[in-house]
């Protein structure tokens, strides 16, 4: 056999696990038997015993797959261990949480544990929590305020100022191609004002579902609804809501808090949740309302869908997310879907990258639904589209 050979054999015997590899005849030893080991504990529970119940066993284990597999690898494991292990029991303990790689999945899981996590253990739940907030506002958080301060830099331009509200330097700047030199001077065909002087320019209302399937999707929102209320030019609003609803706007001078206000799980009542939000529209055509749920609706979808027909006529900008996360296209009810497309509602998924560029979009009041043709998103489409 070649060195090719062996190394491919080496590869195969991995995959495949023991039992199926048998045949083989590879024999690991060193890191590659502690890899596979680490595997078998968690695919392989049956033949192994799996991790069970005890805490050092668990801190081993996720001691190793961090020492032997990358962190985007690490990550994949520990959400498995969360379906296949129980793992999630052990993260109410301490010294569980310090082992584990902080990613967005982790932050969901520890938030719907949040009610019945111990004292002892809260604090280090927030430090984890903190870590990966932290991180994910320094990818986003420039983005988003760049995209909304931009788009309604653009949108309050004024055409036509009274000679008091010129801003000569732009006007000057937009009309030097009309200089006349027989006169040394511009004749302008365009004005350019400052614009309109409002304290709040735009109102967003981020409406988010905390049912357990949306957890990830609570956690992007959460902060990108912290990052729009620190903005003077925007009033943001962020409700929370599953048979119940949460106003989490006071919270959101920490992302954190905000977070730990929610509580991941239980039932969904779209319909109250919109009923509190459409109590908050005193200007339609200045307000966005963004409903981030897979429309899975637990109260009285025909009051829900009249309401969001209301909203729609009385000029709000209305936007329907099926999903804000990394995780692709989600479970979602159909039938709504559909029904939000007969109000020019187009409903999608949108990843955290994107979310900047559509708040920009719709503060400018462009069509919703060509910008997500414009970024390649699929929506959802009308009933005569089939």
């Amino acid at each position: 056999m070649t060195q090719n050979d062996d190394e491919r054999l080496r590869r195969w015997r991995l995959l495949l696990g023991s039992q199926e590899a048998d045949g083989t005849g590879c024999r690991l030893s060193g890191a590659d038997l502690a890899m596979d080991n680490a595997l078998s504990a968690l695919y392989d529970p049956d033949r192994s015993g799996g991790l069970g119940s005890s805490s050092p066993k668990v801190a081993r284990w996720l001691s190793d797959i961090r020492t032997y597999f990358p962190s985007s690898v690490v990550k994949v494991m520990q959400l498995d261990a969360l379906e296949r292990l129980n793992l999630r029991q052990m993260l109410l303990e301490p010294e569980m949480l310090e082992a584990v790689e902080p990613d967005v999945h982790l932050v969901a899981n520890l938030l719907s544990l949040s009610n019945i996590m111990p004292s002892k253990t809260k604090d280090t739940a927030r430090m984890v929590v903190r870590r990966v907030v932290e991180e994910l506002q320094r990818k986003l958080a420039n983005p988003m305020r760049q995209a909304v301060i931009g788009s309604l830099n653009r949108s309050i331009r004024n055409r036509r100022p009274r000679h008091n509200e010129i801003d000569w330097n732009r006007t000057i700047r937009a009309n030097l191609k009309h200089y006349q030199p027989k006169y040394r001077t511009i004749i302008p065909e365009v004005r350019i004002g400052y614009g309109r002087k409002r304290s709040n320019l735009r109102n967003i209302i981020l409406c988010i579902d905390q049912s357990g399937s949306m957890a990830t999707s609570v956690v992007y929102a959460g902060i990108f609804g912290c990052v729009l209320a620190s903005l003077s030019a925007v009033q943001t609003r962020i409700v929370a809501f599953d048979t119940e609803v949460v106003d989490l706007t006071d919270e959101a001078q920490d992302p954190v808090d905000l977070l730990f206000g929610t509580q991941l799980g239980g039932g969904t009542d779209i319909n109250r949740a919109l009923a509190y939000c459409q109590g908050f529209v005193q200007q339609p055509q200045d307000t966005i309302v963004v409903l981030i749920s897979d429309l899975y609706e637990g109260g009285d979808k025909k009051e829900m869908l009249k309401r969001v027909a209301a909203m729609v006529n009385a000029g709000v900008q209305f936007i329907a997310l099926l999903a804000l996360n990394d995780d692709g296209a989600p479970m979602y009810d159909r039938s709504i879907a559909l029904s939000l497309t007969e109000f020019g509602i187009a409903a999608f998924a949108c990843t955290p990258d994107k979310f900047p560029d559509l708040m920009a979009a719709a503060i400018a009041r462009q069509d919703i639904r060509q910008w997500a043709a414009n970024n390649d998103i699929v929506t959802t489409r009308s009933k005569g589209a089939y």
